[in-house]
């Protein structure tokens, strides 16, 4: 059986393709699947780019909410623990790393604005599939495929 082999890892901030274009990994407001880290941590090292962990989160609509400060309320524990250990990862790995928090009344077309923004090489729509709705997982993965030009990773 032929073994795979590995090329090193680029020097770090050192781009192998020409246009630098990052990996973003990205989730609904739930935990990731640990299918959807995995491969785009090792795409980050591999490519020598940087990673982009976003959550994309729905905006509470109460305006006194943002008024008293509590518009920001931290992430449940397992929640925080998803999102915090791709980025520690791949930090252990010299990836460098951004992390993203965004939040609005409509989270699916925020995050065609990010894609664009961004420009990602991969994006790896990553959500944990027990815990996101089908139909708004399905919403998503359309939405991307139809107005976005970057390589799609998802979990099906």
């Amino acid at each position: 059986m032929p073994a795979v082999t590995r090329r090193a890892p680029a020097a770090r901030g050192q781009s192998r393709t020409a246009g630098g274009r990052p990996v973003m990994l990205a989730t609904l407001d739930v935990p990731f699947d640990t299918n959807a880290v995995t491969f785009a941590v090792d795409s980050a090292v591999e490519l020598g780019e940087r990673l982009i962990v976003a959550n994309f989160r729905e905006r509470a609509p109460l305006p006194l909410s943002a008024m008293l400060g509590y518009d920001d309320l931290p992430y449940p524990p397992q929640l925080e623990e998803s999102l915090k250990a791709p980025a520690m990862l791949a930090l252990s790995l010299g990836v460098e790393v951004t992390r993203l928090r965004v939040k609005s009344f409509h989270p699916i077309p925020a995050m065609l604005e990010v894609i664009a923004e961004q420009a990602p090489g991969i994006f790896v729509f990553g959500p944990d599939r027990a815990r996101i709705p089908r139909f708004r997982y399905k919403r998503a993965v359309r939405a991307i495929r139809s107005r976005t030009g970057t390589l799609l990773w998802t979990s099906e």
